[in-house]
């Protein structure tokens, strides 16, 4: 099983063949700091079924959460800090491998994404959308290179 060098590469590919399928299908928004986020996100997603288990992913998972969270209290958004407090310990809360390994959960487990924003600041979830399905498409190059899907 690849560590996470392997995974990273395994995004890196999927974020790639990403940008070459949307400027193929003339949907490439040629907007570079987009591109990247989603790139990012892709990355993000190739490292996060890692998270529960001591990792490189659940060291970096964790410390944007907490940058997250401190953000969120500055800000005294107290509410939106717990639900991210809360929703940062439920990978934790398994077996390595297990339930976070699943196809189920490489749509479950992002669906904050689309969630909290348009709960708590009113942004079209049509607008969380690409960020997403970026972030399940890494997740989708973890489990194959982890030998989920077959």
């Amino acid at each position: 099983m690849p560590g996470y060098r392997g995974h990273l590469l395994g995004g890196a590919l999927a974020a790639g063949i990403m940008v070459v399928v949307l400027a193929g299908m003339q949907l490439y928004p040629g907007d570079y700091p987009m591109i990247f986020s989603l790139c990012g996100m892709v990355l993000l997603g190739a490292l996060f079924p890692d998270i529960d288990t001591d990792s490189k992913g659940q060291t970096l998972f964790y410390s944007l959460l907490v940058g997250v969270d401190l953000w969120l209290i500055y800000q005294q958004l107290y509410v939106q800090a717990a639900w991210v407090g809360l929703l940062a310990l439920i990978p934790v809360a398994g077996r390595h491998r297990g339930w976070v390994h699943t196809w189920w959960a490489m749509l479950v487990l992002p669906s904050p994404i689309l969630l909290l924003p348009a709960h708590f600041w009113g942004i079209p979830w049509e607008r969380s959308l690409p960020f997403y399905l970026t972030f399940v498409l890494g997740y989708f190059s973890h489990l194959l290179l982890d030998r989920k899907f077959f």
